[in-house]
């Protein structure tokens, strides 16, 4: 009998470490509760070491061919002057591929498609683990129990696995940001492949699809759990007077089509990625604000590196003490710069600051930006040593 995981959670992480798993010969099983496994959101940017870890888990070719390249774009003030550029060719050229643009749900399709359906559980909740017994671990799946020689909790910035680990940690945090976000309804001049525009205590964004539509998203400081009425309605108001194309991204947008969710992260790091044989991953293990583009990306690399240290063996819970030391250290740093790339960004409120940082950003060298991305986007992935292990899917 082979090695066999239990993946809890069906979105980007869980579904992307199920790929890897089953890369090295693995049988996986994926359990999500949500009765539909169709992962909600707007857009993605996925920098190289994202795309480098799809190419690992053997679905980058299906990615990039959905995705659109980000080559222009940059940072702006509410009036529309420049602070900062993105030379997406620069880092093409530093890192082989540019920043790519993509839906949320075509990104988790395309992982789903190279999946068997076979191994998709949905609609059904696992709350707990049994790590009481040797070798396995019991994982109670609905009306059964299944055992497993790794499960890997992948159940989000919620995760109640996490939560049976390490019941003395305090779980996720506010970040003092809540965000809306959308998918225009048709195709829209956005002017540009990426942007970022930043007033006090508001960023509103934008990334360009393939098909012509755009993704935007308004980041606002705000209490926990504030809601509007009419989102699309407060966004209109609230971004008012800011430069185009942000008044034609949010016309082009149905209302229902909105969607809002406070931004929480694990401002406490967890003490280890791996316990006996379970291993954290993704939001459960290192959920991070939005400010860097990396948190789907994190979770990639943490599936590749996974998948790759169970196959280099021998002993699972060895395997995860190395995933832990690779993983840990690196994820958490990402987190730390990220927190501090929105304290600078857009939750600055006070004019004197504003414009401190306005001013730098308009003076700095056209390379400063550049070399910000590679700190975090220049990643090497690991080389999975199982080449006789079965494809994805339908590839």
């Amino acid at each position: 009998m082979g090695s066999r995981a239990i993946v809890v959670g069906g979105g980007i992480g869980g579904l992307a470490t199920a790929l890897g798993l089953r890369r090295i010969g693995w049988e996986v099983t994926v359990v999500e509760r949500a009765p539909v496994l169709d992962d909600a959101g707007a857009g993605i940017s996925l920098h190289a070491n994202g795309l480098r870890a799809l190419d690992v888990l053997g679905v980058g070719a299906a990615v990039r061919a959905a995705a659109r390249p980000q080559y222009t774009g940059g940072t702006r003030t509410p009036r529309g002057a420049r602070l900062a550029g993105m030379d997406g060719a620069a880092l093409e050229r530093a890192l082989g591929t540019p920043i790519v643009g993509i839906p949320r749900a075509t990104l988790h399709r395309l992982l789903r498609d190279a999946l068997p359906s076979a191994c998709l559980v949905i609609g059904t909740e696992v709350t707990g683990v049994d790590l009481s017994g040797p070798g396995r671990v019991r994982v109670p799946v609905g009306d059964t129990v299944l055992d497993a020689d790794l499960v890997v909790a992948a159940d989000g910035v919620n995760s109640r696995l996490r939560a049976q680990l390490f019941p003395t940690h305090p779980g996720r945090a506010y970040s003092g940001s809540t965000a809306l976000r959308a998918v225009t309804e048709q195709p829209v001049d956005a002017g540009s492949d990426f942007e970022l525009t930043w007033g006090p205590g508001a960023e509103f964004g934008h990334i360009a699809f393939a098909d012509g539509r755009a993704e935007w998203h308004a980041v606002l400081n705000s209490p926990a759990g504030v809601r509007y009425p009419d989102p699309l309605d407060a966004m209109r108001r609230r971004f008012a007077g800011w430069h185009d194309p942000i008044p034609a991204l949010l016309d082009a947008t149905r209302p229902e089509a909105v969607l809002h969710h406070d931004i929480n992260e694990l401002a406490t790091p967890l003490p280890s990625y791996a316990v006996g044989r379970v291993a954290l991953l993704g939001d459960a293990a290192h959920a991070m604000t939005p400010n860097l583009g990396q948190g789907a990306c994190q979770a990639l690399e943490d599936a590749a590196v996974l998948a790759a240290a169970l196959a280099d063996g021998p002993a699972v819970e060895s395997a995860l003490v190395r995933y832990d030391a690779e993983r840990r250290p690196r994820s958490q740093a990402v987190a730390r710069a990220a927190r501090q790339a929105g304290r600078m960004g857009q939750q600055l409120t006070h004019p004197l600051a504003v414009a401190v940082r306005n001013t730098a950003l308009r003076v700095a060298p056209s390379g400063v930006t550049v070399r910000a991305i590679l700190r975090h986007a220049d990643w090497t992935p690991p080389r999975l040593n199982r080449p006789d292990a079965p494809a994805p899917h339908g590839a």
